[in-house]
C-alpha cells in the first residue's frame, strides 16, 4: 500500500531502511523538513502522519504504509499561509528559519493533543475535561521542539495568537482527523 504524502500517493522506497525523513527531503525533494540532529531531539523534522506529529528521521517510511504524512508543505492552501505560518511572520516566530516547518507541525499537532484532552508534565488538574492552553503548558508541550535562534517567544505568540482560546482552524481539523468548532 502505498503512503500519501501532502494529498499525493507516493510508493514505498525499496529499501526498508530508509528514515521517513530522508525518503521526504532525498527522494522527493521535500526540503522544508529539515534534518537537525538526526537523533529524535530537536524536532526540526517533526511532521504530521495521520494528524500526529512525530519526528521522522527516527521513523523508518515502511512503518507507514498507509498512513497520511503531512510536511509544511503541505499545510498552505489556496495560495494562502496556513494561520500558523502567518502567525509566525507577523510575530517574528523565526530567525534563521530552519526550525521554523518542525515548530509549525508540531503546535498543529500538540493542539489537537490539547483538544483531546491529553495532560502534559504541567496540566494542573488531570481530570479536567479540557485543558486550558497558557503559556506554560504550551512552553512544557513544545519543549521538543528547539530553537537555537532564541525566536522562543515569538514561537509562543505565534502559536498563542492561534490556538489559545479559539477555535480549531477548519484546515487543522482536516489535518488531525478532527471536526471544526
Amino acid at each position: 500500500m502505498p503512503i500519501t504524502v501532502n494529498g499525493s500517493s507516493v510508493p514505498l522506497p525499496d529499501d526498508p531502511r530508509v528514515s521517513l525523513l530522508d525518503m521526504l527531503r532525498d527522494r522527493m525533494g521535500l526540503t522544508g523538513t529539515k534534518k537537525g540532529c538526526n537523533q529524535g531531539a530537536c524536532g526540526a523534522c517533526t511532521v504530521l502522519v495521520d494528524g500526529r506529529r512525530i519526528v521522522s528521521c527516527l521513523a523508518l517510511a515502511v512503518q507507514y504504509d498507509g498512513a497520511a504524512v503531512t510536511t509544511i508543505e503541505g499545510l498552505a492552501g489556496a495560495g494562502a499561509l496556513h494561520p500558523l505560518q502567518a502567525a509566525f511572520v507577523e510575530h517574528d516566530g523565526f530567525q534563521c528559519g530552519y526550525c521554523t516547518p518542525g515548530q509549525i507541525c508540531s503546535a498543529i499537532g500538540m493542539a489537537a493533543e490539547v483538544r483531546r484532552g491529553m495532560p502534559s508534565h504541567v496540566t494542573a488538574d488531570l481530570s479536567a475535561a479540557t485543558i486550558a492552553l497558557d503559556r506554560d503548558e504550551l512552553r512544557e508541550r513544545m519543549s521538543g521542539n528547539l530553537c537555537r535562534c532564541g525566536a522562543h517567544n515569538g514561537i509562543v505568540d505565534a502559536i498563542m495568537d492561534v490556538y489559545a482560546g479559539a477555535p480549531v482552524p477548519a484546515r487543522d481539523a482536516a489535518l488531525v482527523g478532527e471536526d471544526a468548532a
